[in-house]
């Protein structure tokens, strides 16, 4: 137990989805390591490479000194290049290379996690040389760890735990994005409210208001004349929030009602994650 409770439900789903993802790499063969997953440009290898490097970070481990290669047209950013240090240097390792640093770095995880005294509001390492509060990190490595786990279920074939502990989080998170996406980047009009339908493992309703100064805010309460209502499912939600796909891709899972131009705006805009 973590002294604070509310770093214990990140802890914990943290630890959950870590402990999937190490069970679902384990019995790897050399080959499916390099199977391509829904994260643009990444390997099922890249993705345990970037979970390996992150959860050093927040050890304290110092970064890597390695010069990445100029031919990765998908590393478009400074944020990009920092992300993507951590999975080149370790491309060309083994399996088994892969699978005892993974395992050797999540017992190091676990307990840090297991003797964490500090307060939430401490201030510890964020990426590009930033701060963020404890708090913040452990809600985001449960999102990172829960996200990359389904790309990994995806490029393996392996479906589950798309209701365990870290999509609720996830669920959170998201919802926090949603009146941005509807306000700023769709341009939903002043005054108007968009209704989003989300059935499956995990299940919501939400209206996301838009106020008479153009600024959104989201709730519970449903909407008696939205402007547009979007309907989907849980994965499909996660997927597209996530940038694992595209609109066009998940048409026919996706259901709009209202005004099919906002509702259309909305959905291309609806990837908010890096």
């Amino acid at each position: 137990m973590t002294v604070h409770p509310s770093l214990q439900t990140y802890a914990d789903a943290w630890t959950h989805s870590i402990e999937a993802i190490t069970e679902l790499v384990m019995p790897l063969v050399e080959g499916e390591w390099n199977r391509a997953t829904p994260c643009p440009a990444w390997s099922v290898r890249d993705i345990v490479s970037h979970i390996i490097g992150m959860e050093c970070e927040q050890l304290g481990d110092p970064r890597p000194i390695h010069t990445l290669p100029r031919d990765l047209y998908h590393v478009q950013s400074e944020f990009a290049r920092y992300m993507e240090m951590q999975v080149d240097v370790r491309r060309h390792h083994t399996a088994p290379e892969m699978t005892s640093e993974l395992e050797y770095t999540v017992i190091r995880r676990a307990r840090q996690l297991r003797n964490e005294n500090r307060a939430p509001d401490t201030m510890v390492r964020a990426p590009l040389g930033a701060e963020q509060t404890l708090e913040l990190a452990l809600r985001m490595r449960a999102f990172d760890v829960w996200v990359h786990e389904q790309d990994l279920r995806w490029a393996l074939g392996k479906p589950g735990n798309l209701d365990s502990p870290g999509a609720y989080v996830v669920r959170d998170i998201l919802l926090h994005t949603l009146p941005r996406v509807v306000a700023k980047d769709a341009g939903a009009p002043p005054n108007s409210a968009v209704v989003f339908d989300i059935h499956g493992p995990v299940e919501f309703l939400r209206t996301v208001r838009v106020d008479a100064e153009g600024h959104g805010t989201v709730d519970g309460a449903p909407s008696l004349g939205p402007l547009a209502t979007i309907a989907m499912d849980w994965e499909t939600f996660v997927r597209l929030a996530c940038g694992r796909v595209r609109p066009h891709a998940v048409a026919d899972r996706v259901k709009t009602e209202g005004d099919q131009e906002l509702a259309a705006a909305i959905l291309r805009d609806f990837a908010v994650t890096p």
